[in-house]
């Protein structure tokens, strides 16, 4: 069994979204002791036409529940977009990885090839598994993590490459 397209994905999302929800403990802590709102942290973006951080998080939190569920031809759960709270996108981070790690290997089988398709705001689209994985799947969790780190690194909170990288 090829468990490539498992390995690349599951381990990475999983890695990833814990990673995230450390630095958003690190962010909640921060407001906490400078008396700073979390609010004005969680509706920060960094420039006007972009997401806010609770919208990044979310969306880093959907891309990887459903890049997993779709390249195993199954429908991704949906979760509510009514996050407030830091401890309420922590929650959901861990009920992203929750989910992730109910996935096998097996369950990819074939996966590279699978036609995935989706609905995006621009209609619906569709790409070969290998390349939804590559090209779509993994660019976005890291465009909307990034973003997330950046908007609070923004906001003076002390997170730093270790914290986006993790242990590894």
């Amino acid at each position: 069994m090829n468990a490539f397209m498992y390995q690349t994905s599951i381990p990475t999302f999983i890695h990833v979204l814990n990673n995230l929800g450390a630095i958003l403990e690190k962010a909640a802590a921060h407001a906490e002791a400078k008396k700073i709102d979390p609010a004005a942290l969680l509706q920060c973006r960094l420039y006007p036409d972009m997401f806010p951080l609770t919208r990044q998080v979310q969306i880093a939190s959907d891309g990887a529940k459903a890049g997993a569920a779709r390249l195993c031809g199954m429908e991704p759960p949906v979760f509510e977009d009514n996050e407030t709270s830091f401890a309420e996108l922590v929650e959901r981070l861990r009920k992203t990885v929750a989910y992730l790690e109910t996935f096998k290997p097996e369950q990819f089988e074939g996966a590279e090839d699978r036609t995935v398709t989706w609905k995006a705001r621009s209609g619906e689209r569709s790409m070969q598994g290998l390349a939804y994985l590559n090209l779509y799947v993994l660019p976005n969790l890291y465009f909307h993590t990034t973003t997330a780190y950046g908007i609070l690194r923004h906001c003076g909170v002390e997170v730093g490459k270790k914290d986006y990288l993790g242990k590894i």
